[in-house]
């Protein structure tokens, strides 16, 4: 089984190179990551084997001399929500928290518990913002820049993208 630190790699190596498909087996699980307008997104799925079912023979039916109607699908793509940063702020000099991972985003460390950091908290490279929960485990994200929390971009329990935008911080 992949550790979530290979699994990054993999994500951050195909995301410098011009691959836009891979897929990677090892004892049972598969791991596959797919490039889509620029962001890699990834499953891993276990793989399910399934033993042959004997199936009865089936007994001629009469024939129908009406067609059924044929069903049409259509698949359209959801609208992706994309949060303007406020006009009062400067987006010069403001640093990005994103994403390491796909997951979902947790704004304190349990749901009895305060937010970590909220508009107007100061911060330092080391202090934690978040929590990123990805296959059941619960990753801490750090500011990595000292500075103020301007605007949190994401919900708490909300489902977050590779090197999506989390937070912006007034760096100083």
């Amino acid at each position: 089984m992949l550790k979530i630190q290979e699994i990054r790699e993999l994500i951050r190596l195909m995301d410098q190179s011009s691959v836009n498909e891979l897929t990677y087996e090892e004892d049972g699980c598969k791991v596959k990551l797919k490039k889509n307008n620029g962001v890699s997104v990834s499953a891993v799925v276990p793989e399910v084997v399934q033993a042959p079912v004997a199936v009865p023979p089936v007994q001629a039916a009469p024939q129908v001399t009406q067609s059924a109607p044929k069903a049409e699908v259509k698949v359209e793509a959801a609208p992706v929500e994309v949060k303007e940063v406020s006009a009062n702020v400067d987006d010069a000099n403001l640093h990005k928290i994103v994403s390491p991972m796909v997951g979902t985003f947790y704004a304190a460390p349990s749901p009895e518990e305060a937010d970590y950091v909220k508009v107007g908290d100061k911060v330092k490279a080391n202090s934690v913002v978040c929590i990123v929960e990805a296959m059941k485990l619960f990753n801490e994200i750090e500011a990595e820049v000292e500075g103020e929390i301007v605007e949190v971009l994401v919900k708490n329990g909300q489902l977050v993208e590779y090197g999506q935008p989390l937070f912006l911080v007034k760096a100083e």
